[in-house]
């Protein structure tokens, strides 16, 4: 799915990322991740890094804000319906750990967020359709194009519009590369953790289920 200058582009954002994670290591002044228990699926960070003010729009119209995601723990994924396998892919396994859920409070049951970065072919109401034919219970939201690089950052997360075969002639013809991973964010709408690719549903549900009853330090 990726090309070469996306690829290049991309393993610098990692490495950027990386880089965070060490300083963060190194000069963090206490290492709040020993206070979580052990996950199998989540890498947690040291520590909680604030996910800056932001305003998407949901697929029933309304605003998603920073205020929106906080009270539960949130598993955010950026994707576009247009996508032909990491997208649904992953979107499915996220399922499975969903209905394991199932049996969770609905006020603390973890959520999952589809971030569509393809606005201009995926309206909010959209990319609802396409998550929820996945799980009822998953959001989905989008924006502007600069509102989503800022918040894609703020997860240490990237994505790029890559133009396909004919694509002067017909600007619809265009794939869009994005980060893979899964950010986690506790109940205070900070960034925590990570998943990575390949998804294990079974060790995400319980790796959720954990730090749902742990709550956030």
């Amino acid at each position: 799915m990726f090309n070469r200058t996306t690829g290049i582009i991309l393993l610098i954002a990692l490495a950027a990322g990386l880089g965070l994670l060490a300083a963060q290591k190194v000069f963090a002044p206490a290492d709040t991740a020993s206070q979580w228990p052990d996950t199998e699926a989540v890498t947690m960070y040291p520590q909680p890094r604030p996910v800056p003010e932001f305003s998407l729009r949901q697929s029933d119209g309304t605003q998603l804000t920073l205020g929106e995601l906080q009270g539960q723990w949130t598993l955010v994924f950026l994707g576009f319906t247009s996508c032909p396998d990491v997208c649904p892919a992953t979107l499915a396994q996220l399922a499975q750990a969903q209905a394991q859920w199932a049996s969770l409070p609905e006020s603390t049951r973890p959520r999952v967020l589809l971030v569509s970065v393809d606005p201009d072919r995926d309206t909010p109401a959209r990319a609802g359709e396409y998550a929820h034919a996945f799980h009822p219970d998953t959001l989905a939201a989008t924006a502007d194009v600069p509102t989503l690089e800022a918040f894609a950052t703020s997860l240490g997360f990237v994505f790029m519009k890559v133009p396909g075969e004919g694509f002067e002639e017909n600007p619809s013809n265009y794939t869009v590369d994005h980060s893979s991973g899964i950010a986690v964010l506790d109940p205070q709408g900070r960034v925590t953790g990570l998943i990575r690719p390949p998804f294990d549903p079974r060790a995400i549900a319980t790796d959720l289920a954990a730090l749902t009853r742990a709550g956030a330090p």
